[in-house]
């Protein structure tokens, strides 16, 4: 399937921290912020006009689900756009809020709290159903444990008394090979199926494996590189066998080892580094798309992970640009040189935190935007569009058009990922099982004549 189906969740942490007083529950800051999405009729669960989908997360986060894409760079323009709509329901949630109790609401775009809790990112990927879905784990798993040398998020680590520095905050919160729960006993590859389309044709990969990130670039490379990958192995030309000993033990190892270095143990016995292992899937992506890639894209995911690569081998360091965990870590690097400290500092905590800030006015992240010093994929107009825009080339046309024509009505409405109806008119309903088709006569001509 090498036109894909794909799409990012996210799971933001939230607090409200008043002035002077104890810090606002986090279900009584989460009920603010959809009250401001939607004043006359308070929801937790909202298909939005790009096409994406905004809902609480078992009663304490936000979660924001992009539209349905069909290549790495729209993931990253509506997975931005996301940030974008949450900020501004941040901005007047917390002028509601500071009328009765003065204070900051704040959403990051993390993986873990303070005191060790985690919450997620989470990958989809449209698959055939026809798969072998064991086998294709199989040949996924070393690439998932590996690839966090470019997908990382960082975090300072403090288990174990002294406080170190981690590449990825979520491989500490996984504990299977493989398993369908997400909120506890997480897995490298989950197993729920649920495809949002035709079951009799599709199957939706849904990874919870992966870090969230601030830097485009990471985005970008996390969600086209998983494309290519799982194109490659459909294919049957990802022959070379990497099995891995212990996943989870070595998905730990891998983030524990900012160098990028030490060796990971292969079931056949013999050890092989994290680098080596993205190389081979590298190589064998090249083999693959010998004959010309088929989009843009997929070229450009091609030539910027060869690019990572070879600086991760060079020296991981020289990614401050690109990737999260090496921003971050300079940062930090940074900070400490200066005021002669270390990662125990409680400042440095902060650092970590405010990182992952979504406000364009105090995220870390954001202020060095701001000032050019990081590589961005999108561009600001096409992130302001995607706010309000769907993609053009999936159902999340057909969907967003419907929302729109029922807003600007007023007609009572239900929305589902595979279908759409108006509650006052018997046989209204129109399904979408086709998450490739942006085109539905039936709909067109429902819309036509309300």
């Amino acid at each position: 399937m090498e036109k894909r189906i794909c799409g990012l969740e996210h799971e933001y942490g939230l607090i409200f921290s008043a002035k002077g007083h104890r810090p606002v529950s986090n279900e009584t800051a989460l009920l603010h912020l959809f009250v401001a999405l939607d004043t006359q009729r308070p929801a937790t669960s909202v298909f939005l006009s790009n096409g994406g989908r905004l809902y609480q997360d078992t009663g304490s986060h936000p979660e924001y689900s992009t539209p349905e894409c069909t290549n790495a760079r729209d993931v990253v323009i509506y997975d931005r756009a996301g940030e974008r709509i949450l900020e501004a329901l941040r901005q007047r949630a917390q002028k509601m809020m500071s009328q009765q109790l003065p204070g900051r609401l704040c959403l990051y775009k993390n993986n873990t709290d303070s005191v060790g809790n985690t919450y997620g990112c989470h990958e989809n990927y449209l698959i055939d159903r026809r798969c072998d879905f064991p086998a294709l784990a199989d040949k996924l798993i070393p690439f998932l444990v590996t690839r966090q040398i470019f997908t990382g998020a960082g975090q300072i680590l403090k288990s174990g008394g002294t406080p170190r520095y981690v590449i990825s905050q979520r491989a500490q919160y996984i504990y299977q090979r493989m398993a369908s729960v997400t909120t506890n006993s997480r897995s490298i590859v989950n197993t729920r199926d649920e495809p949002h389309a035709d079951p009799s044709r599709f199957r939706r990969l849904h990874l919870i494996v992966g870090d969230s990130n601030m830097s485009q670039v990471s985005t970008y490379l996390k969600t086209g590189t998983a494309c290519i990958v799982l194109s490659l192995i459909e294919s049957g030309n990802m022959r070379r066998d990497l099995s891995l000993l212990a996943p989870v033990q070595a998905i730990k190892q891998v983030s524990s080892d900012p160098e990028c270095r030490r060796p990971i143990k292969l079931y056949d016995g013999s050890t092989i580094t994290p680098l080596e292992v993205q190389r081979i899937y590298l190589e064998a992506a090249r083999r693959h798309y010998a004959d010309g890639c088929p989009d843009p894209v997929t070229a450009d995911v091609l030539d910027r992970w060869e690019a990572v690569l070879d600086a991760i081998e060079r020296d991981p360091m020289s990614l401050d640009r690109q990737i999260d965990w090496v921003i971050k870590k300079k940062i930090l690097d940074s900070y400490c040189a200066k005021h002669e400290t270390t990662l125990r500092d409680p400042r440095c905590a902060l650092i970590d935190l405010q990182y992952h800030d979504i406000s364009l006015a105090h995220g870390i992240y954001y202020l060095l935007e701001k000032q050019g010093k990081v590589e961005t994929i999108a561009t600001e107009r096409e992130i302001e569009r995607a706010v309000h825009e769907p993609p053009q080339d999936t159902r999340a046309r057909l969907r967003s058009m419907f929302i729109k024509h029922a807003s600007k009505t007023g007609r009572p409405f239900s929305v589902d990922w595979a279908y759409v109806r108006f509650n006052d008119r018997v046989g209204s309903s129109v399904v979408l099982k086709d998450p490739f088709n942006a085109e539905n006569e039936r709909l067109e001509s429902l819309l036509s004549h309300l």
